[in-house]
């Protein structure tokens, strides 16, 4: 087997992520994290076992296709308007101090404007992970705090969505809002015509055929992203259009479950990626600012929402809890400094930064969630809840 060879590489990456992601649930971290240090240690600034990770980085884009098309499969229009009336303003509010945390942050450690303004848009996400797959879901108070989770998690998401469109044109300040505002709802219509008038007639026609409808899924997701890049928006929007086109088909939740374990296969990929990526030579270089800003979402990010849940009627012990669950930087977090930097927007420190803020996050709030809040892995039996 050549040292260079794409299957010696997928040897490495798959069973060091194994083996440290077997370290990793024993200790009671997210996988990802697992995925990020193996990328560390094996990559070109680690032991460089794979030294030029571009391939893998390709490889894993898909990876973020399918978790937005998967994404978009789950926003049932009926579901989203119940939640998100909840959650709008909490969220809405949040993010505008979040971005000024974020900015104030950068322009304190001297990056430009523009990588300032994408350091603040990392700091208005949290985890879903932790957020979502660490809450209990039998007990009524837990099913509560699950809707208002799930509500400012979406809304979040949607706002990646937005950023996400205009990072991928390059530039901020000379991004084309006239593209935008054309392609993207030009985008919306042709999925849902489409959709309506084609896709769901051949689901219902061969729904028996659960292959045919696997390949349907893909071919549509794929297809989709290659025409949003013909228009000039980036793949992974047309993917997360692709999925909201068809998240009322009452196929949705097959495909949806189908595609999963090839969403997680390249998704391990991409946070190995950005592992490799990561210059430990600089590591001295972002720091302080690493480590002010995960202190920042550590600390700040659960009193805001707090505050802000209070104001909207919700009980002191709710809304420490679901300020503490949400008191953590996001994964999306992590592919907005990937898109900043593959479009040239943001420099290699500040994407370490956002990298190493989101990291130190997902170690430390997944203790502090673990130690003091209801999950199906406390380590209090008083806390313990499946």
């Amino acid at each position: 087997m050549e040292p260079d060879s794409l299957l010696f590489s997928f040897f490495l990456i798959f069973s060091g992520a194994a083996l440290l992601s077997t370290l990793a649930l024993f200790f009671r971290q997210p996988l990802l994290v697992a995925y990020i240090l193996i990328g560390v240690i094996l990559g070109p600034f680690g032991l460089q076992f794979i030294s030029d990770p571009a391939l893998l980085t390709d490889i894993a884009e898909f990876g973020i296709i399918f978790l937005l098309f998967l994404l978009g499969l789950d926003m049932q229009p009926s579901k989203l308007f119940t939640t998100l009336k909840k959650t709008f303003l909490v969220t809405l509010a949040s993010s505008v101090v979040f971005i000024a945390l974020g900015y104030g942050t950068g322009m304190l450690f001297a990056y430009s404007q523009t990588e300032s303004l994408v350091i603040g848009f990392s700091m208005i996400f949290s985890s879903t992970i932790i957020g979502i797959k660490l809450l209990p879901t039998t007990v009524l108070h837990q099913k509560h705090m699950g809707e208002l989770m799930v509500g400012i998690l979406l809304l979040q998401d949607f706002i990646a969505i937005f950023i996400l469109v205009f990072l991928d044109l390059g530039n901020i300040e000379q991004a084309s809002a006239l593209r935008v505002l054309l392609a993207f709802p030009a985008l919306l219509i042709l999925a849902f015509l489409c959709t309506r008038y084609v896709l769901v007639k051949l689901i219902a026609h061969f729904e028996h055929f659960k292959e045919y409808i696997f390949l349907l899924a893909i071919g549509w997701c794929l297809g989709l992203s290659a025409l949003a890049s013909i228009m000039g928006l980036s793949a992974a929007i047309g993917a997360f259009v692709a999925g909201v086109s068809l998240a009322t088909s009452p196929i949705a939740l097959f495909i949806a479950y189908s595609l999963k374990p090839l969403r997680d296969f390249f998704l391990i990929l991409f946070f190995f990626s950005l592992g490799a990526q990561f210059n430990i030579g600089l590591l001295s270089q972002i720091l302080a600012p690493a480590l002010l800003l995960a202190g920042l979402a550590l600390t700040v990010k659960p009193v805001i929402f707090h505050y802000l849940l209070r104001r909207f009627s919700e009980q002191n012990r709710l809304a420490w809890d679901a300020g503490l669950r949400l008191g953590q930087i996001s994964e999306f977090s992590l592919l907005i400094a990937f898109v900043a930097t593959q479009s040239g927007m943001i420099g290699e420190s500040a994407s370490l930064v956002i990298q190493g803020a989101a990291i130190v996050t997902f170690l430390i709030s997944s203790y502090v969630v673990v130690l003091f809040c209801p999950t199906p892995i406390a380590i209090s039996a008083r806390l313990r809840r499946d």
